[in-house]
């Protein structure tokens, strides 16, 4: 007896564990909450779980469909309505599923995009209008299917503005805002169109009448089913792709641009000729530099640029015969070839120091650099 003891509260415990688990799952089971956009299961701001329990305390059987699958599942007769939330994941075989499914029953489309519309008839069109308050001013009825929103109105921040080029629209329509309805029914369709999902929403069920339009249009029949597509109901060829969000003209521009690059290769290729070849490096004379800035100095007419250069080459030629320091001033320069060579300063200045004398012609000029010459030689000789 005293073996079997451990073994048994082993058991016991385990027993006990599972069905806390069980409690625990089948308690909370239905209670699980979804961040989607106008989900009866989302408590935050922007969904519509607050709509869903008021239908449900008023009597309404709400039952929630989450794929198309389990859509299928449910019994739609002429006393269902089947609310569709999150349009945006319904794709066109989806779409064609629920009609088929739902035909017995009223259909209510929240919020669908111009593609969706699209696909409902060619002739539909969604856009988009920013009111603050419209007014029921129902045409056509006094509402969809036999509802009465007659008298109501709603606010909302955005809107789906519902029009057609032709009769597609043929029930009733109202709040009428930015050229189409916000509620439009399409009899032929069998199909409800409401453009103010925000007005389901917990954040902005309370403004104005959105309560009450939001109650009758899914509270009209004894049964709601509210389905929120799931996006993996698309078949492969619908699901989105990398190529299915290029534009069309992308390949085609890749293409003509690639040709455009072609022909300027081809353009720039024909202008291109033989390599030339030259003798590098180039050796110009001396004499030639000293001939050409002589005619750039005689064009221009500057003499005492002229003159200036010949100064500084007889400074710095003299200086350098005379054991000069190479920074040594015009005036130390002066001094120290009068003392060699014997001539008077004044004369020496008046050759060597830019500051005494300017040429006045050309003439004047060739007399500048003899003299030059001529001190430079004897400062050589002595």
């Amino acid at each position: 007896m005293s073996r079997r003891g451990p073994g048994r509260s082993w058991l016991l415990v385990g027993l006990a564990l599972v069905a806390a688990v069980v409690v625990a799952v089948w308690s909370t089971r239905g209670n699980e909450e979804f961040p989607i956009p106008l989900d009866p299961r989302n408590p935050g701001p922007d969904g519509a779980q607050a709509v869903a329990e008021v239908l449900a305390d008023q009597g309404v059987d709400v039952i929630i469909a989450r794929s198309a699958d389990e859509l299928e599942e449910e019994r739609v007769d002429a006393a269902t309505t089947v609310l569709v939330t999150d349009t945006a994941s319904l794709s066109p075989r989806t779409l064609d599923r629920l009609r088929e499914h739902a035909r017995a029953g009223r259909v209510v489309l929240v919020d669908p995009s111009y593609t969706l519309a699209q696909e409902i008839d060619d002739d539909l069109h969604a856009t988009t209008a920013f009111p603050d308050e419209v007014d029921a001013d129902c045409t056509g009825g006094d509402g969809p299917a036999g509802t009465d929103l007659s008298g109501l109105r709603i606010e909302a921040d955005q809107v789906t503005v519902f029009s057609d080029d032709g009769a597609t629209l043929d029930g009733a329509r109202c709040f009428a805002t930015g050229g189409g309805a916000v509620v439009a029914e399409s009899k032929a369709q069998d199909l409800v169109l409401f453009g103010a999902g925000e007005a389901l929403t917990n954040d902005q069920v309370l403004r104005a009448d959105n309560a009450a339009v939001a109650l009758r249009l899914a509270g009209a029949s004894e049964r709601l089913v509210w389905y929120v597509p799931d996006p993996t109901d698309a078949g492969a060829d619908e699901t989105v792709s990398l190529r299915s969000l290029i534009p069309r003209w992308i390949v085609p521009g890749m293409w003509l641009g690639l040709l455009a690059l072609l022909g300027l290769l081809l353009w720039r290729v024909r202008r291109l000729g033989p390599l030339s070849t030259e003798p590098l490096p180039v050796v110009v004379r001396a004499v030639e530099t000293a001939r050409s800035r002589g005619r750039m100095y005689r064009r221009s007419g500057d003499r005492a640029h002229a003159a200036g250069a010949l100064r500084r080459a007889a400074r710095a030629d003299v200086a350098a015969r005379l054991g000069l320091d190479r920074r040594a001033s015009a005036a130390e320069v002066v001094d120290a070839t009068a003392r060699h060579t014997g001539a008077p300063p004044s004369q020496v200045a008046t050759l060597l120091d830019d500051t005494t004398y300017t040429p006045a012609t050309d003439q004047d000029l060739v007399a500048l650099a003899q003299e030059l010459a001529r001190l430079r030689r004897e400062v050589r000789r002595g």
